[in-house]
C-alpha cells in the first residue's frame, strides 16, 4: 500500500473522498437536510484548502494497487479541534472508501498514524468518534483507545455527542 502526503493539487480529490465517505457512512442516521449542511460546511473547497494549508495539520492519502482507498488527517497542537495538548495529535479522520473496508487500510493508516506520532515525540493519540459509530468504536478498541471525555459535534442542527478516545504511545 501506497502512502503519500496530500498537497494542494489534491484538493479535488480530497474533497471528494471526504464527502463521499461521511454520507457512506452517516447517512442513514441523520436526515438528508443535516447531512447536506454539515458537507457543504465541513467539506467545501475553500475549508480544504484552508487546511491543507494549516502548517499544523496534514492528511494523507492511502493508495492500493493505484486506487486511492482512504485517507487520514492529523492535527497537532494549534489545530486540534478539542483538547490542543502539545505532547498529542488529534486523529481528527480516519476515513476509508467503502469498497476498501475490511481489507486492513484502516490499520494501515492508524499503524501510520502511530508512526508518525511517535517519529514527532508525542506521548499520545487522541480521537472523537460519534456514540453511534459501532463500527468505528469497535476499530478504535481494537487498536488501544480507551474514553478520556465527551464532546459536542453539530451535524447541522443536530447536537450529537462524540466519545473521545485516547491511545498512549
Amino acid at each position: 500500500m501506497l502512502f503519500q502526503k496530500c498537497t494542494i493539487d489534491d484538493l479535488p480529490a480530497l474533497q471528494e473522498i471526504s464527502r463521499s465517505t461521511y454520507r457512506a457512512t452517516f447517512a442513514a442516521q441523520n436526515t438528508e437536510a443535516n447531512m447536506n449542511a454539515y458537507l457543504d460546511d465541513a467539506f467545501n473547497a475553500e475549508k480544504l484548502k484552508n487546511e491543507l494549508l494549516t502548517e499544523a495539520s496534514s492528511f494523507y492519502f492511502a493508495y492500493e494497487n493505484g486506487r486511492l482507498a482512504g485517507y487520514l488527517k492529523l492535527n497537532e497542537s494549534g489545530a486540534q479541534t478539542d483538547v490542543n495538548d502539545p505532547s498529542s495529535i488529534e486523529l481528527e479522520r480516519i476515513y476509508v472508501i467503502p469498497d476498501f473496508q475490511g481489507q486492513g487500510v484502516g490499520r494501515f493508516l492508524m499503524n501510520r498514524a502511530v508512526t508518525i506520532a511517535r517519529e514527532r515525540n508525542r506521548t499520545y493519540l487522541w480521537l472523537g468518534v460519534w456514540e453511534k459509530n459501532e463500527r468505528a468504536l469497535k476499530f478504535y478498541r481494537k487498536n488501544g483507545f480507551s474514553p478520556m471525555g465527551t464532546h459536542a459535534f453539530v451535524m447541522g442542527t443536530d447536537i450529537q455527542r462524540d466519545y473521545l478516545l485516547r491511545k498512549d504511545l
